[in-house]
């Protein structure tokens, strides 16, 4: 099985090139400037050449904040982009999954959101990714839509690193306390894309295969609580932690609104796909080992 990925130096990219062996699979990742989502230009000779059996779409504009300054370009990659990209796969018969995300909802509910639900975002970021998912739905019959939620890896910018970063320099770091949502491991959440595209590859044609899913760690946790977790298994390995000083969201003003709610329900992604979420405690533990070992032990300070 062939996938290509775009977006070469993401988390998830990475975490997809990382979990590819065991799953059977030949991960390819290309980027700038061979394909650049905003030059659409660029996307359809990129990927004819690579003959990709499935295309993943990872490569998205996430500054959520600099998305209310830069709204024409978020649009551009992440609504137009990924639109040209589904349109490139389904012109080499290729099924496309496009990755998305929890901002597409307003985070008023008071229980984990179905994919059913009406989708009404708060801001720029989650209004361009709403727009992707439309585009790319509309561009290739073949189209899953993987919403997720709060990733983190042991690859790129993501919170656990920042708290293991913050914590070798500061003895206690205000976390907010009134969001709640699901920590999703990058390399869980890799697993999760490679099983659906296997299923996408050995069995075309299946209608129920396709339309949109929510794919993440099961189990929920508010960010400080998250923090919490990330220092009691830092500090059980010799890593650097932190006393955890929870906070509201009034307390932390943010350019772009975020959701007070990112839960996301994942029964349907079990029942079509068979996929099982594993709870974000358990998949932050490698996670932290790893990062401790390579990154922070004695010190260190990437």
């Amino acid at each position: 099985m062939r996938i290509v990925v775009t977006g070469k130096e993401g988390q998830l990219a990475r975490s997809l090139v990382q979990r590819a062996e065991s799953a059977g699979a030949s991960v390819l990742c290309i980027g700038r400037p061979e394909l650049d989502l905003e030059k659409p230009e660029t996307i359809a000779l990129a990927l004819d050449t690579l003959a990709p059996d499935v295309v993943v779409n990872a490569a998205a504009y996430t500054a959520v904040d600099q998305a209310e300054r830069e709204a024409d370009r978020a649009m551009a990659i992440n609504a137009t982009g990924a639109g040209v990209v589904a349109d490139a796969a389904a012109k080499l018969s290729a099924p496309v999954i496009q990755i998305s995300t929890d901002y597409v909802f307003d985070g008023k509910l008071p229980r984990p959101y179905l994919e059913s639900e009406p989708t009404t975002p708060l801001g720029v970021y989650g209004t361009s990714k709403l727009k992707g998912e439309e585009l790319a739905l509309q561009a290739n019959r073949q189209c899953v839509v993987l919403r997720t939620a709060w990733v983190y890896s042991p690859f790129g910018k993501n919170f656990v690193r920042t708290m293991l970063r913050l914590a070798q320099t500061q003895d206690e770091i205000a976390v907010v306390s009134d969001q709640i949502g699901s920590p999703t491991s990058g390399l869980s959440l890799a697993d999760t894309i490679l099983a659906v595209a296997r299923n996408l590859a050995t069995r075309p044609g299946e209608a129920e295969l396709f339309g949109v899913f929510h794919a993440v760690d099961g189990g929920e946790a508010t960010w400080a609580q998250f923090a919490t977790a990330i220092f009691a298994r830092s500090a059980a390995i010799g890593g650097p932690a932190a006393k955890v000083k929870e906070i509201a969201t009034s307390q932390f003003p943010t350019l772009a609104p975020r959701p007070a709610n990112s839960r996301l329900a994942t029964e349907r992604l079990k029942a079509v796909h068979g996929i099982d979420s594993r709870h974000w405690r358990d998949e932050l533990i490698p996670c932290v080992d790893l990062l401790v070992a390579r990154d922070f032990a004695n010190g260190k300070r990437p």
